[in-house]
This record gives structure tokens, sequence and C-alpha cells, in this order.
């Protein structure tokens, strides 16, 4: 991959400040509860970054609700744990952006049919892997993946879950190298959403059938024909459209390996 590890970094360091409120339905003291602030990683997952939130609101809900599952919403919309933070935020609030994100908690009426259950974050851990070895598949036919040793998975996952940059890209950077003969990706791994949350998901190829570089203007064109001014958002910027899809994968790519990206 190129080696443009300023913007890695970059993509990696961004920060949303987020604040919780606990819904006012669930308050059983007579003292309303403080908010609660925190920056969060956008490359993160709501599991893994609100353990400090719950503790501070679980003394103002009832004793029953204490051992519930947490969820949170957005303006009444559940939000979906297994998305990354800041592809959500995207979603929600990429055209009217709002900081810090107001988020409502809740430990009660948990919307089923809407939201997978998070009891603990080996699940993250399992939806997180399977993901990586679904973006394999599409790069190098999963051929990563199955060399690497289990200390390997380990330090990809621990590298995410720690914010620790450098543990992570150590391993990462294999995922994001060309395999073969063939320069780039077999198939790109990426995702689209429009504004209503459902997912395009398509086999995309870096290349053109003449062999050059395909960028977003014709990936635009080859998925929304008889749209016009079609724009994609990640990271919280709009992508350029002269820009290649081997090189937005390998830069602008969430942990999972996949480009999530909202169409606007």
């Amino acid at each position: 991959m190129a080696n443009d590890r300023e913007v890695l970094r970059e993509i990696w360091d961004g920060k949303l400040p987020i604040c919780f409120q606990l819904a006012q339905e669930e308050i059983m003291e007579i003292q309303q509860p403080d908010p609660f602030y925190v920056m969060v990683p956008r490359l993160s997952y709501f599991p893994l970054v609100i353990d400090k939130m719950k503790r501070h609101f679980l003394r103002y809900i009832s004793q029953e609700s204490a051992d519930n599952e947490m969820w949170l919403d957005y303006n009444g919309q559940p939000l979906k744990w297994h998305y990354p933070i800041g592809f959500l935020y995207d979603l929600f609030c990429g055209n009217d952006p709002q900081l810090p994100w107001t988020l409502t908690v809740h430990f009660t009426k948990f919307p089923e049919n809407i939201l997978l259950h998070c009891p603990n974050k080996d699940v993250v851990e399992a939806h997180y892997m399977s993901t990586v070895k679904e973006a394999d598949v599409l790069k190098h036919r999963g051929q990563v993946m199955s060399t690497m040793q289990k200390k390997d998975h380990n330090q990809l996952w621990l590298g995410l879950q720690n914010d620790k940059f450098d543990q992570f890209w150590a391993i990462n950077r294999r995922l994001m190298e060309s395999h073969g003969d063939n320069e780039g990706f077999k198939q790109i791994p990426i995702r689209i959403y429009s504004e209503d949350g459902i997912c395009c998901q398509r086999l995309i190829s870096p290349r053109n059938t003449d062999g050059s570089r395909k960028i977003v203007q014709q990936l635009i064109s080859e998925l929304y024909p008889d749209k016009t001014e079609v724009k994609l958002r990640t990271h919280g910027i709009l992508i350029p459209l002269d820009t290649p899809l081997q090189w937005l994968s390998e830069h602008m790519s969430y942990p999972d390996n996949f480009l999530h990206i909202c169409l606007c």
C-alpha cells in the first residue's frame, strides 16, 4: 500500500464529543442526573466506550433495570452498536453537524426488532473479526487472515479496543497490501448507506475493464446512473470525485477493513 502514514494517523485520531443523557422516564431519583460528556474515537464502537457512562447513570434508575441491557438513541432512532461510531454520526448528522452529539441512554424497552443484543465485549470482538475476515475474502480471497496466528488476531482487536495506533497497524498493514501480480485488491470492501440507513453492498473492482484505476466518480456512475449531484461522505468529509478506489480502501477504511460511506 502507499505509505501515506499521516492520512492513516489523522483518520485514527478522529474523535467525537458526545453528551449522554438518561431517558427522562427512567429517572427514579428526585435529583436529576448530570449529562455525561466524553470524547470517543470515531473508529470505535459504543460498547467499547460506555462503561464509565453506564456507572454514572446506574444510581438514578430502578434496581430491576440495572441489570438490563443498555441501549442508545438519537432523536428517537435506536443506534446500532455494530456500526462504527463515526459512521453513525455521519449517517445521522452529516448534513447538519451537531456537537457535542447528544444521545439518550435507555435501560428498558429494548427495541428487539431493530437492535442486535450485545451482552458483553466478546460479542463486539466476534462481530468485528467476522467483518475483517469478510473484507479479506473480498480483497485477497481470505489468504491473509487465514495465514495469521491467533496472537495476530488478538493484537488487531486489542489495538482497536485500546486505541493503540502502532499496535493495530503493525498487523492491519498486511491486510492493506496487494498480493500476486495484480496491483490492487480483488474487490473493494465497501458499504454505501442511504439517509434512511439502507445499505448497498456490491462487488466493486478497483480497476475498470481497460485496466485503468477506477475513481469515485466512476463508482457513482456505475451504482447510481440515474442520479445527479451524488456526493459521498466518510470520516466527516466529502470524498473528492477523482479519488482512486484502491487508495480510498487502503487509507480510509474503518478498522473492520470496510469503507462505510454515506450517500448525500
